[in-house]
């Protein structure tokens, strides 16, 4: 059989091709980036779940990712320009500047515009603040920081601003403000001094066995408080029983608008979280451990770092699991357990399909024991004091303690520990110092965004695993916002359908198409009741997973308990 003869030149030309192809696909590589990015990368690893880590580095040195710097980060972790891009895109905080655009300012002011805070005058801030700081700083609308007891709350750079005035912030970008470091915590050595790791010492010398640990969660009827309250005790048995090795992912993302109890916990009390994540690993088998920490909270990543190295230079145990901070990057659904662990590795947010979950197939492939904050932060008392101490709280039938996250109209916002069961009057009455002066309570939304919004004529309900869903509501991470007569309840779904709008994360049609449509359809004066109901039930049966699935609860509560005000 006769072959054709291809010309030499044309032989050189393909062999030219394939060696071009040995690197990366894309752009061309610019030598000052790519040496930018290596010496901003220094001898740290190039493995490729440090990727948003290595974004962080690009963005906070240059103020913003450009197209170049991300063609030099691809080729030097040797992953394709796409996938970079796709990542970097994913994220609120990465600010990518195409060829030819020009940068951001080289400040930037965000002012938070969630329920709270637009409640305290967040839309006064955005009309007023870009006029009065010039074009040098670029002011934006962001959801919710965390801060929703110092309503209104403005980030300068990565300073936040707690209860913010125009004349504050034109003083505060004057300053040129660093970093904010949380003041007042309880440190590595006041810790120690007050007891601080003795239970640990006690679990690895054997005075304490697995079983009396673990006991002592089931007894004490913890459920994680992140926010899907599934059995703390029952999920460390579920994993300890699987293959090793295993991880550990703690969830620190804290997005649920209204939601900032494990910020204050954290700020002031790191190491009693820190104690009962290394119990936790003791008791299951954890061979590493990542927690992974929402990018909003600057203060508390510095404070994280410090006291982890403190830790790390000496350990109050023996062969101490390898302990990993990761820094999110702005995205809500990154509090999804699933969509947090795509992150961790480095790659977009997704939430995964499941089965597996997460407790058989999570971070890198392995068996991982996934937590949120204030689960672990129990972890201490309830083993030294047994979980009948813990059981032992509760009102209306209900057992154990909550920390509510509490904001709105009431004369003293912040985080609450309460009895659970509580109902919301007690909660406005007894610990939040009533309403505030000239206004009457008029509804709640017990569980943050997602959690649905009652009239407050619906006062009696204990606040609780279980005990809202039939009231087409639920606790979740216990984020408790009060409205007064001066709001309307229209408005507070309008402001939470807006959020989940900017926040589904895309993958799936039900999410990201009923947001945005139902969004629009009750932005209108007249609310197509029916063509709503269909909507939720849609998002409801087919989103992947639980911010689609929970979106419309608050239109349809306003739908239920407030008609009057549709029309």
């Amino acid at each position: 059989m006769n072959r054709p003869v291809i010309p030499i030149a044309v032989m050189e030309v393909e062999v030219s091709k394939q060696r071009k192809r040995q690197a990366p696909k894309g752009r061309r590589v610019d030598p000052g980036a790519l040496d930018a990015v290596q010496r901003l990368l220094g001898n740290g690893s190039r493995q490729r779940d440090l990727l948003i880590e290595h974004l962080h580095k690009i963005q906070d040195s240059f103020g913003h990712l450009s197209a170049a710097h991300l063609a030099a980060l691809a080729q030097e972790m040797h992953l394709s320009q796409t996938e970079v891009f796709e990542v970097a895109s994913f994220y609120h905080h990465f600010d990518i500047v195409k060829e030819g655009d020009a940068a951001p300012p080289p400040l930037t002011v965000r002012v938070c515009d969630g329920l709270s805070c637009e409640m305290a005058g967040a839309r006064d801030l955005l009309a007023r603040l870009p006029q009065l700081l010039g074009k040098d700083v670029r002011v934006i609308p962001a959801p919710c920081i965390g801060r929703c007891e110092q309503a209104p709350a403005v980030v300068v750079g990565q300073n936040p601003v707690p209860n913010a005035s125009c004349n504050q912030l034109v003083a505060k970008v004057k300053a040129s403000p660093t970093r904010h470091l949380p003041e007042g915590h309880i440190d590595y050595a006041s810790y120690q001094a007050n007891g601080g790791y003795a239970l640990l010492n006690e679990c690895v010398s054997g005075q304490r066995e697995v079983e009396s640990v673990i006991h002592a969660l089931e007894n004490s009827g913890l459920r994680g408080l992140g926010g899907a309250g599934f059995p703390a005790g029952r999920k460390w048995r579920i994993v300890r029983n699987e293959p090793a090795p295993r991880l550990m992912a703690v969830n620190i993302d804290e997005g649920e608008p209204g939601t900032f109890k494990d910020r204050v916990l954290l700020e002031r009390d790191p190491h009693r979280f820190l104690e009962g994540v290394l119990i936790a690993a003791w008791t299951v088998g954890i061979a590493r451990i990542y927690i992974y920490l929402r990018d909003e909270y600057h203060g508390c990543r510095a404070l994280l770092e410090t006291e982890l190295e403190k830790l790390r230079a000496k350990p109050p145990i023996a062969a101490m699991p390898e302990i990993i901070l990761r820094r999110g990057a702005g995205a809500y659904i990154c509090g999804e357990e699933s969509a947090m662990i795509e992150s961790i590795e480095g790659k977009r947010g997704m939430p995964r399909l499941r089965p597996p979950y997460v407790a058989q197939v999570g971070l890198f492939g392995r068996p991982t024991l996934e937590h949120n904050f204030e689960t672990l932060f129990w972890v201490r008392e309830l083993v030294q004091k047994g979980g009948e101490w813990f059981a032992s709280h509760g009102r209306n039938g209900r057992k154990g303690l909550r920390s509510f996250s509490v904001s709105g109209r009431v004369k003293q916002p912040g985080v609450k520990l309460a009895p659970a069961g509580i109902t919301i009057q007690q909660l406005i009455d007894e610990y939040c110092g009533g309403m505030q002066d000239g206004h009457a309570f008029y509804a709640y939304l017990p569980g943050g965004a997602s959690g649905g919004i009652l009239p407050a004529t619906m006062n009696d309900i204990p606040l609780d695993f279980d005990t809202l869903q039939p009231y087409g509501c639920f606790i979740g991470s216990a984020a408790v916002i009060v409205l007064s007569d001066q709001d309307s309840a229209v408005g507070a779904a309008r402001n939470m359908m807006r959020f989940f709008k900017h926040e589904s994360c895309g993958q799936c049609t039900p999410c990201r198409n009923g947001t945005a449509k139902a969004s629009a359809l009750i932005e209108k004066p007249h609310w197509d009741v029916e063509l709503l109901a269909d909507l939720s039930i849609v998002m409801r049966d087919a989103s992947i997973c639980g911010l689609g699935q929970a979106a419309p609860n608050v239109i349809d509560c306003v739908v239920k308990y407030f008609p009057k005000e549709m029309t």
